[in-house]
Formats: structure tokens, sequence, C-alpha cells
């Protein structure tokens, strides 16, 4: 399977299907993926088909501002549906209104300029629609900050599963390069907490608000961030301390697996997108690459060769042979971003006698794109029942002790 083939511009310049997923904008294919993202995403809550397609409607193919403005339409709608239901008390209604306009805003959000006076703005209202929603979770989310360092915090979301466990396991989500802790719901999050997991869902060094507010770029020992995420969930007393696991997705991959290399202190580890090495994927990218404004952002750096001379730090290359715990490397077979780097991953990982799982996606079964962007419920439910087997969660046994529902 081809790496990179996010910058293939297919032969049908239609809308269609691929392996991957349904490709809305053939001759602009970074926007088509994102577009693919937001649609998979409507299904676990973060949107509607029909205001997607509407909002796509309007777009001028390949226009950035115009990107910006129909999204970011259609998350206000329902921000002010959601303002107005709940002063009538229709909670539900307000809650699923809040959910779509925190992805409708993550995605108006993204492809402005890190200097735009917009981009923080649409963060901050993107992250007053979580916090809504979590609010009134049954047992309700919470907004926190996590002490980092240099008095910086991790700004994240806990919530407990829907079940009467005194001391629930936990899965810590993250992102990768583009993803933050608000899409953790629509990737990670929801599937973990079906099944009795609670969750923290963070911002790391260079992630979502750890960044934009704080300037905090990433970095390569990611076990330095998630050992202080640890030290905040073991100070509570509503979490099992045996049962932690990381979930990184996309970039998040190599964090997570970082993490759990020398972070043993976590049960489990999951790569819900492999990556080996980054300088594997854009050591070679210019400045005219797609993500290229991004990615100098998140590595602090003002060019993509001093972006790239930062990432010879990010590989797990004399690293991973240090995982203690069970490893899951999940991918898409059909992955538009690499498909080889979650057999190095996985390769090298069963060399040095790594309990590690390899689940590869299909095109048949769908879940084949990126972190299954396309399928996101797919992802999660395998994501989710692997940890679940891990942490010896009997699921049968578990719903009949709910009494509040599932969320």
């Amino acid at each position: 399977m081809e790496d990179n083939l996010i910058e293939k511009i297919t032969a049908n310049r239609l809308p269609h299907y691929e392996p991957y997923g349904w490709h809305h904008w053939p001759e602009h294919p970074w926007l088509a993926y994102q577009f693919r993202r937001g649609l998979g995403e409507t299904q676990e809550g973060g949107g509607a088909v029909s205001e997607i397609f509407q909002a796509a409607s309007k777009m001028i193919p390949g226009d950035l501002e115009s990107w910006h403005k129909e999204w970011k339409h259609i998350g206000d709608r329902n921000w002010l549906r959601g303002l107005e239901s709940e002063k009538s008390n229709h909670v539900r209604t307000a809650m699923n209104c809040f959910l779509r306009a925190a992805d409708y805003y993550r995605q108006a959000e993204f492809f402005l300029k890190p200097d735009d006076p917009r981009r923080l703005k649409t963060f901050e209202q993107m992250e007053a629609c979580s916090k809504r929603f979590i609010s009134n979770l049954n047992p309700p989310g919470e907004a926190v900050d996590i002490p980092y360092e240099n008095g910086v915090s991790l700004c994240g979301y806990f919530v407990k599963a829907p079940f009467p466990e005194k001391k629930q396991p936990v899965l810590i989500c993250m992102g990768g390069l583009d993803s933050i802790k608000d899409e953790m719901w629509f990737m990670q999050a929801h599937g973990a907490l079906q099944r009795g997991i609670a969750v923290l869902m963070i911002d790391g060094p260079g992630q979502g608000g750890t960044l934009r507010r704080f300037g905090v770029p990433n970095r390569p020992d990611t076990e330095v961030p998630i050992g202080k995420c640890i030290d905040w969930l073991i100070a509570r007393e509503d979490i099992d301390p045996n049962r932690i696991a990381i979930a990184g997705s996309s970039l998040g991959g190599y964090y997570a697996a970082r993490a759990g290399c020398y972070e043993h202190r976590l049960a489990a580890c999951i790569a819900h997108g492999a990556v080996w090495a980054i300088t594997d994927l854009w050591e070679n990218a210019g400045e005219d690459h797609g993500l290229a404004e991004h990615i100098k952002w998140v590595f602090g750096r003002p060019s993509m060769k001093s972006a790239m001379e930062k990432a010879r730090d990010f590989s797990l290359d004399g690293h991973l042979e240090n995982m203690k715990c069970p490893f899951l490397v999940m991918h898409g077979g059909h992955d538009v971003l690499t498909v080889s780097q979650s057999h190095k991953v996985y390769d090298y990982a069963k060399s040095k006698n790594i309990d590690v799982t390899l689940r590869l996606l299909s095109e048949e079964e769908t879940g084949a794109e990126h972190c299954q962007h396309d399928n996101p419920t797919i992802g999660q439910e395998i994501l989710a029942d692997w940890l679940a087997d891990r942490f010896g969660i009997n699921q049968q046994q578990l719903l009949k002790s709910s009494s509040s529902g599932l969320y």
C-alpha cells in the first residue's frame, strides 16, 4: 500500500467513494480528507449529515475562507438552538446541539492561520460547547487543568462512565498533530465510557489549548506530560490506579507509544494510527505541504526544514523495547497518510517480545481511512473492546448494573 496518497488527485474528479471513504472534492484532497472526517463524526453525535452537506454545497471548492464561513454558520446555528433549548429545559436537545456545534467549530477553526485572531476565538467557542455538553452528562463531566510545568496547565475533560463502580478504570485520550481533546469524544472516549471506562481527554504539548493559549510546542518525551496526567488521576479516589491506559490518535500514535515505553504505571497502550518515525512521513516535505503551516506551529519552528530537524527525535527506534504493557496498533488498511508505519511499529514491537496486537481495518468493513475517520464508530468499538478485555470488564454484567442509561 502506497504512503502519502492524500496528495494524489484521483482520475474521477466528481464526488465519489474510495476505499478510504467519501471523497467530496477530488481536486482538493486535503479539504476532502477533513470533510470526510466531519462526515464520519456525525454518527458519534458530531453533526448531522444533512447540515454538513448543506454547508459543503455553499463552499467554494478549495477556498479556505468559505470553508471557515460555512462550518461556523452551522456551528452558530446549533449553538443558538442549544441555548434556546436550555432555556426551555429541553436538556437533551441542547446537549445534542452543543455536541454538533463543538465539532463544527473544530472544522471552522482548523484552516485559519495560527495568528488569525479568529482562531483562538473559534477554538474557545468550541470549548464552550464541549463544556456545556459534558456538564449535563450523568454523572457530570469536569473541565480540568492538570499542572504541567513553568506555570502551565494541560487543559482537559474528565468524564466518569455511567456505572456504579466506585473506582473506575480510565483511558487517557489524546490526539496528534491536529486532533484535540474536544474531538476525542468522537474518536475514542464515547466507546470507552459505554464500556465502563472513565476518560481523561487532554490537550498535550503542541495541541489544542496548550498550544493556542500558552504557545507550548510538542516534545518527543511524552512520558513527561502523561506522567503529570497520571499523577493527577491517582490523586483522585474514584479511579483505579492499576487500570490506567492511554490512546493516541494519528501523531498521537507516536505520543502514546513513547509514553508507554517509560511510564510504567500505564496498564495498556493504544496507537490509534501508528507512527514509527515522523521523518518517515515528512522529512522531504516543503513549505507547500498541505499541513506545513500547522506542522511548524505544533513543532514551534519557523520552517519545515527546522521542524524536521526537531522531528528526528520523534522516533520509536531504541525506545519501543521498553514497553511493558499490552499494546494495540489499530490502523486503517487504506490510510491516506501511511500504512507502512503500522507494520514498522508492529514488526519492531514483535521482535522485542512486546505483547502487541495489530488490527488493520479493510475497505470491506469500512474504517480503512486514517484513524477510521470514515467510520469512527467501528474504530471505537474495536479500540474499546480490546481495552475492556485487558481491564477484565464483563460487558454483559456491566450493562445490567447501570441505572442511568448510556451516553
